[in-house]
Formats: C-alpha cells, structure tokens, sequence
C-alpha cells in the first residue's frame, strides 16, 4: 500500500513538471513569432511613404523592396517638424548651406559614415587654437652663442629657516670636447669656501638632475645671500674644467612657502681676467632714443679691497649722471654687507635727450659705509662719449648708441681717482 502511494504521488509530480515544462516552450515560442510579426508591421509601411520626404538614396533602396520580400536598409525620413529648417550635409568634400525646397529630394552626393547610418548633420565647428596650452619655448629658443641653460627652484621654510634648492637640469651645454660628463657646484655667496654639489651625469650635453639641497640660513639674512651655480665638465683625467656659471640674488624674489619659484637662467661664462688692483664692476647700458631713457642696470663687483672686513661693512655703487661734467642726478644701490664680491642686479633709468648724449656721462663709484664713520671710496668708473673716455669705456658707451634698446653688458676695472 504505501508504495502504490509514492508511486502515484511520483505521477503527479511529474505530470505537474510536464505541465510546467510545455507552458514555458509554448510562451516563448509566442513571443518570438510575436516579434516577426511587429517587425514586418514596421517595414511594411515604409513602402508607401511618399519618396518626396526620402532621400535619394534611400528611394533607390525603397524601389528593390518592391521586388524583394525584405530590405536590410532602414530609411530615415525627416520628421515634418523639422522640415523647414534648412540643414548642411556631412560629407566628405566641402560642407555647403543649399538654400532649397525642404519638400524636395535633396542632390544626391558623398556621404559619411555618419551620414549613412544616422543622417548627421553639421550643427558647428571647433577651433583647436581656442584650446592650446601657450607653449614653452625655454627649451627651443636659444640666443647666438649661448653655452647653455640652466633650471632651478627655491623655497624658503620659515620656521626651519631652510632655503630649499632643487637643481632640475642643463640644456645646450658647450664642453670643449664631444663628451661631456657634467656636474654643478652650488654656493650660497658671500660664503664661498663651503658649496653643495651634484651627482656627475655622463656623456650628455642635457642632464637631467632632479636632486634637492638645504642651505641654512635665517630670514633676516636671506636677502643678501646669492646663489652662484658653477657647471663644471669631468675629462678622461678626472679634471675639471668649468663650462659655465648662473648667479642669482635673492633679494628681488618673494619666497615663501607656498610660493615655490622655478627659474631659468642662461649660463655665463666666468672672467678668468685676475681683478685689477682696485677691484672690478659689471654692469650694462641701454639707451632708448625714442622715449630718450638711458638705463644702468648695475650687475656686481669682485675683488674690492674693503677697508675693514666685518659683517656690519656695507658696500653699495652710487650711479652719477654728468653733462658737461655737471652733476645731474645720482641713484644708488641697497649696501650688502660684508662681502668684496657683492651681487646688486639693480636697474636705474635717467631721463636723457638724444641731443645731449654727446655731453651727457655717466660715473659709477663703489662705496663702503660702516655705522658712525665716514663713507669710503673703493674705487670709480666713467663711460661716456670721446669728449670724457677712451679704450673700454668708450667703446661700452659706443655700443650702446650703435645698438639703441639693447641691453649691452661688460666688465671695467675701478680707478682709485676721485
């Protein structure tokens, strides 16, 4: 008995599962004859569109239809809405606006991709110059006989007083072989007897240094330091020979934490002349003819022999301008203290006619002042026209006026004659 039981209970369940089964095939299989249907309902009809509101193109494909149970092209007619805008093809040739008819059949012509497929249309164009970056020509601008280019940032921690330097890399160096194996030395001026130096690359002439150094030095101090990069070349024998130098004051820079500053600087090349016997200064003249503006831009002094060497010495250069040996105008440069090597990067415009720069002159003096004592002259340069100088002088001040609005640089030795 019990197992007639299981068995008739089996039967049921099966019969159950083969119910369930045929529901499902017999569902499916109407939905898919379902979905024929609605697609010939949604072809059909396309057969009597009239082909005044079809492209070309696709009434070419309407009249296969007629011949064929079945098109796999799929035309695109534009909706009434929309016909009496006027639109511009997307082709492959050159996109015109046609004044026409939007009830006629448009010309037939080449198409894109997306013409074919979707009927895009042109609806504006894009200007890639609107979207550029300016470009950095720092690495691609490089002046007649420039022997290279260096990069560089600065930071200043001002709790930690830290002056952070990250030496980033050279460009364009100038070695006086084919190889070159470069290393920087990096001093924090009026210190010169202690530097921070870099990793030697080898055999490039554009290294790439990427490395970070410390200098430590109070805010009070900071600026009257310098920065001075020495670039230097290491030969087959280990020896060393200098390619190049950048000096940077950092009294004109704003350096604080949040401002990290990253410069570049063309390399100089270091007078290796010995220092006359008062000392030396630097500096460049420009004359500007059409506004009659003389510029002095005073660069530095070496080897002034100061009369007492202590921190609270200062140096500064007093700019004189002279006309028939009558004193004009003077300005001077901020005073640094302690150092017979100073860096001023100071620039001073005079008004001057162009008719007066055959007696105009101008008289530049390196001064030190100590605290409650008589200032001291440490030596004093003239340029000027024929009428005031000769040699170098004169041929710094003729430069000048043969190359108006250019900033001409050179060195003179200081004279001790007052």
């Amino acid at each position: 008995m019990p197992e007639q039981a299981v068995a008739v209970a089996g039967g049921i369940i099966g019969g159950i599962l083969l119910f369930v089964l045929l529901g499902i095939t017999t569902y499916l299989l109407w939905k898919r004859i379902f979905r024929l249907f609605s697609y010939e309902k949604l072809i059909n009809p396309v057969k009597t569109t009239n082909a005044n509101a079809i492209f070309q193109d696709q009434a070419n494909s309407e009249t296969q239809l007629k011949s064929t149970s079945r098109s796999r092209s799929v035309p695109f007619i534009i909706p009434p809405t929309l016909r009496g805008r006027d639109w511009t093809h997307l082709t492959n040739e050159e996109q015109v606006q046609e004044d026409r008819d939007p009830y006629m059949t448009p010309q037939s012509g080449p198409r894109s991709s997306f013409h074919s497929l979707a009927g895009a249309y042109v609806v504006g164009t894009i200007n890639p110059d609107l979207y550029k970056f300016p470009e950095d020509k720092s690495e691609t601008d490089f002046p007649d006989g420039n022997i290279g280019r260096l990069w560089f940032s600065i930071e200043y921690e001002q709790e930690s007083e830290r002056l952070l330097v990250s030496l980033i890399k050279v460009r364009k160096l100038q070695p006086p072989a084919d190889s070159c194996s470069p290393f920087v030395k990096i001093y924090l001026l009026p210190d010169e007897r202690s530097y921070l130096q870099s990793k030697t690359k080898r055999k490039t002439l554009n290294p790439q240094f990427d490395e970070n150094f410390v200098f430590q030095v109070s805010s009070k101090m900071l600026l009257q330091r310098t920065l001075k990069f020495l670039v230097y070349h290491v030969d087959k024998q280990k020896k060393h020979h200098l390619l190049g130098q950048v000096i940077f004051p950092l009294k004109n820079e704003a350096l604080t934490e949040d401002n990290k500053l990253v410069i570049w600087r063309d390399l100089e090349k270091e007078n290796l002349e010995p220092p006359s016997e008062h000392g030396d200064i630097q500096f460049s003249l420009s004359y500007n003819d059409y506004l009659g503006r003389l510029t002095v831009v005073v660069l530095r002094a070496r080897g002034l022999k100061l009369q007492e060497e202590s921190p609270a010495v200062g140096v500064y250069v007093k700019v004189s301008l002279m006309n028939h040996n009558k004193f004009i105008k003077s300005k001077k440069t901020a005073a640094l203290l302690g150092t017979p090597n100073p860096v001023y990067n100071e620039t001073f415009s005079f008004k001057v006619d162009q008719t007066e720069m055959d007696t105009a002159s101008l008289s530049l003096s390196v001064l030190q002042s100590n605290k409650g004592e008589k200032t001291l002259l440490l030596g004093r340069v003239v340029v000027g026209p024929f009428m005031y100088t000769r040699g170098k002088e004169l041929e710094h001040w003729n430069e000048m006026i043969s190359k108006p609005k250019e900033l001409v640089k050179r060195w003179h030795a200081l004279c001790h004659s007052t």
